[in-house]
């Protein structure tokens, strides 16, 4: 559904020196720089498959989004997305994506969110049928009885959201572009609005790409990742085998009925943490069973969990590897 090869995005930035003085030298001898924002990204995307597309701010995801989406030309490299050639931004292509930005907004500010979803409507050339069809179950999924006729202005961040969701919808697209779609949003929100875009790729086999800094977005509805830095595609490949490869431990906590010296609780497995019940060790992964049921045997264990490492701290590990083996 969406293919890239050697996809570049290069900008010229003028620089200056602070001051009239550093004005006065840029006035008669511009210097020049080239931002290379997007530099080389190749990557192929099958239909109906979701992906974390990940990196620091200025890592170059939104502008390959908006290159992705036609909203930018590329200064080098070719871009497909369901057999069309973005920029050239045909009609057919533009009614199967969307992009949904959170920092932005389509919905008319001083009218009602049903005013913009009927102008939508118009402009994707939906039919009455469908387009009542298609309302009615958005309603029921995103909860939206009680906002459709209230200004947009006057809606809260979350219903806002739900509505920008279900405008970027309505025609049905087959590839979505989510830049950040639950940010600034509370956890319930977060959560109601994950479960809406997988039960729409469920359904209508969408191909997703979303960028997110809420990692809990990404876990929750993306297998694969691909994580990029200063334009580069450092990571591409399964999620889960990337934590078993780049964190070789589990973390393991336990809540004990009485408190247990820590130099006996270092008999076990490397201390992360110990504050008054409550510890956590670092275990190999090849010796999380074995561990466990020692620590249940042995210790007086109220309560155990074993979780993979934040995910923010695998993908911090990317970065640091990936600059490393730059400055090498």
């Amino acid at each position: 559904m969406i293919e890239v090869r050697n996809l570049e995005k290069h900008y010229t930035v003028a620089e200056k020196e602070a001051g009239l003085a550093g004005s006065l030298k840029s006035f008669f001898k511009r210097q020049i720089r080239v931002v290379k924002a997007v530099d080389g990204v190749s990557f192929q995307i099958a239909t109906g498959e979701m992906v974390g597309f990940l990196g620091a701010n200025g890592a170059g995801k939104t502008t390959t989004l908006k290159m992705l989406s036609g909203l930018l030309h590329p200064s080098a490299g070719e871009a497909r997305v369901a057999g069309f050639v973005p920029f050239e931004r045909q009609s057919n292509f533009l009614k199967t994506i969307t992009l949904i930005m959170g920092q932005k907004q389509q919905l008319i500010w001083d009218l009602p969110a049903l005013d913009s979803f009927l102008v939508n409507q118009a402009i994707y050339e939906i039919p009455d049928a469908e387009y009542k069809a298609t309302m009615q179950e958005f309603t029921d999924l995103l909860d939206l009885q009680d906002v459709l006729k209230k200004q947009v202005r006057k809606l809260s961040l979350g219903e806002r959201m739900k509505c920008e969701l279900a405008a970027a919808l309505l025609h049905k697209p087959k590839v979505l572009f989510l830049d950040e779609p639950t940010i600034g949003l509370d956890v319930n929100m977060q959560v109601r609005i994950r479960e809406f875009i997988a039960a729409y790729n469920q359904k209508f086999a969408a191909t997703v790409i979303l960028t997110s800094h809420y990692m809990a977005d990404v876990t929750a509805l993306c297998k694969r990742i691909i994580v990029v830095d200063k334009g580069r595609i450092i990571f591409d490949g399964d999620l889960a085998a990337l934590l078993e490869t780049t964190s070789p431990s589990k973390i393991m906590k336990l809540q004990l009925e009485r408190l247990v010296p820590r130099a006996d609780l270092e008999r076990y497995a490397s201390i992360l943490q110990l504050e008054g019940l409550n510890v956590e060790f670092s275990v190999p992964r090849a010796e999380v069973s074995v561990k466990a049921a020692k620590l249940l045997a042995e210790l007086p264990v109220a309560d155990i969990t074993i979780e993979d490492p934040p995910i923010e701290e695998i993908i911090g590990q990317l970065f640091t590897q990936a600059r490393a083996e730059v400055n090498v």
